[in-house]
């Protein structure tokens, strides 16, 4: 099967980098430095070593190991490739020493368009769901050995979903028959059998699948740890873009935004606004894909892109 990933929002994350002061303002192109935070299949990563500079730098990070073999065959010395989660960018550059970070959240199309991977109910295949493959347990194994009670968290935390126990008893049901699923699809007809009702246009297994995904790969916990590592990272006038598909992540992202955007005051406390020392943060855009992407990459519908500055002069 012939795979391709379209990457969502490509020219705007582009340009909320590069055309940001971290960039524009280098006084020594040797010292540019970008993080792309998931690889994925490269689209961010080569979009952006096409407005750097010869002697710029990049780092590319993703889990996946299929991501990792397609950045490897990329022949630029300015480009690092890093099997790791962006959640340890911070092992990798030192502190204020970055001119622009992009994370780009969730899954990519390859990833759930090959069955054997395992995140998709549409096609059968193991029921995985690792983005890293060489290491944790699978789907599957958990579901095998998790508490009912276990189950109806995670299912109804990452997944929002208001059938969670009935989910999870079925699931538990199945397991002591000898029968615990393994497939994609024996968990899927198991959740359609029990969801009573669903949105229209969605699988009744979707919310099912995205809990099972972010829980077993950690995805919200790697995600703090990201945006607590590029605020360090990142020079003053270096920008922070975050691509986010679904409302747990855009939240982590916009509450960590605002945290850092504003500076709390005691209420009644007599101070001027001149007067307020300034938020690490600015705030410079929220941007969503045009009708023509979404009409393009149906996948694209629910992606939000917020993008901050570092002010300058301020300690983190």
């Amino acid at each position: 099967m012939n795979i391709t990933h379209r990457p969502v929002l490509l020219a705007e994350a582009v340009t909320a980098l590069v055309d940001g002061p971290g960039i524009q303002q280098q006084s020594s192109p040797h010292s540019v430095l970008v993080i792309d935070g998931t690889f994925g299949r490269g689209g961010h990563t080569q979009a952006l070593l096409k407005e750097l500079g010869p002697d710029a730098r990049m780092i590319s990070f993703d889990k996946d190991l299929d991501a990792i073999a397609v950045g490897q065959q990329i022949n630029d010395p300015r480009l690092r490739i890093v099997h790791s989660s962006f959640a340890h960018m911070d092992q990798y550059a030192e502190p204020e020493s970055v001119d622009g970070i992009l994370l780009d959240l969730g899954i990519s199309s390859p990833q759930v368009d090959v069955a054997h991977r395992g995140f998709s109910f549409r096609r059968d295949g193991p029921l995985d769901m690792r983005m890293n493959t060489a290491q944790g347990l699978t789907v599957a194994q958990w579901l095998e050995q998790a508490s009912q009670e276990e189950i109806t968290r995670v299912i109804k935390t990452y997944g929002e979903e208001r059938f969670a126990s009935q989910i999870a008893k079925a699931i538990v049901a199945k397991r002591e028959a000898g029968h615990s699923p393994k497939t994609t699809l024996e968990l899927a007809g198991l959740v359609a059998s029990v969801v009573r009702t669903r949105e229209v246009g969605q699988d009744p297994a979707t919310r099912t699948f995205q809990a099972l995904r972010i829980f077993i790969n950690r995805e919200l916990e790697d995600l703090e740890l990201g945006l607590q590592a590029a605020l360090k990272l990142l020079k003053p006038g270096a920008r922070l873009a975050v691509i986010s598909f679904h409302s747990l992540e855009d939240r982590i992202v916009k509450h960590f935004l605002q945290a850092h955007t504003k500076v709390e005051v005691p209420r009644g406390l007599p101070v001027r606004d001149r007067d307020l020392p300034q938020s690490v943060l600015k705030m410079i855009a929220r941007v969503k894909p045009s009708e023509q992407e979404v009409s393009e990459n149906p996948r694209a519908r629910s992606a939000i892109m917020r993008v901050a500055e570092k002010r300058l002069g301020v300690a983190v």
